[in-house]
């Protein structure tokens, strides 16, 4: 594919939604085709069903049931947008992909990453971000910055949930080096930008010289 793939990682609160914002808004400033999107969620199917996956309304929703929605959703946004937008040479950003199921579904619903990385595979057409940033923050202060009110489903979930959800992205990013570039989510949005817009650049660079 002609296009780049650029995901967003970290646990709730982390600010890795405004940060693939500003990255997106970088990019354009810099002549690049962006497309910026998120998940659960997309498309129009993608959409319905992450309102079922954070509805307060379905606690008792079972692990099983509840990876195999990020999984529908998720298909259905990989094939109808994200592949057609990088066969089109875009760079698409997602808030969030398949290393969130792993994260949150494997390391703190503890179901087997094999079995994951099964359906992985079929949900997404084989397709793989080329650099993920994991925007990192305590469990404890990521939660401090959402609204327990207007919080979702998962948002809801305990601290040590929380706190399986940071490791499990951490294990990811052991394992993915290539493509994981960790961010410090403590310090303020504008010096995170920068350090991610340095990052990504150094990362670029770095891709051109292997290909020379």
């Amino acid at each position: 594919m002609k296009g780049l793939f650029i995901t967003f990682e970290g646990i709730e609160g982390c600010g890795k939604s405004t940060q693939a914002k500003l990255l997106a808004e970088y990019l354009r400033n810099q002549g690049k085709v962006v497309f910026l999107t998120r998940e659960p969620g997309g498309p129009k199917i993608s959409e319905q069903i992450r309102e079922i996956l954070l509805s307060t309304k379905n606690n008792e929703m079972l692990p099983e049931t509840e990876v195999l929605l990020y999984m529908a959703s998720r298909s259905q946004h990989t094939g109808e947008w994200i592949i057609p937008a990088l066969e089109q040479g875009k760079i698409v950003i997602s808030d969030r992909y398949y290393d969130s199921t792993l994260a949150y579904q494997g390391a703190a619903r503890r179901i087997e990453r094999k079995l994951i990385d099964s359906i992985t595979k079929f949900a997404t057409f084989g397709l793989k971000p080329d650099i993920t940033f994991l925007v990192d923050l305590p469990a404890e202060e990521g939660l401090s910055r959402i609204s327990y009110k207007n919080a979702d489903r998962l948002e809801k979930e305990s601290l040590e949930f929380h706190k399986k959800v940071r490791k499990g992205f951490f294990e990811i990013a052991k394992i993915e080096k290539n493509r994981y570039i960790i961010i410090d989510g403590r310090d303020s949005v504008e010096k995170i930008h920068k350090e991610i817009v340095k990052k990504f650049e150094e990362k670029i660079r770095k891709v051109k010289n292997e290909t020379k």
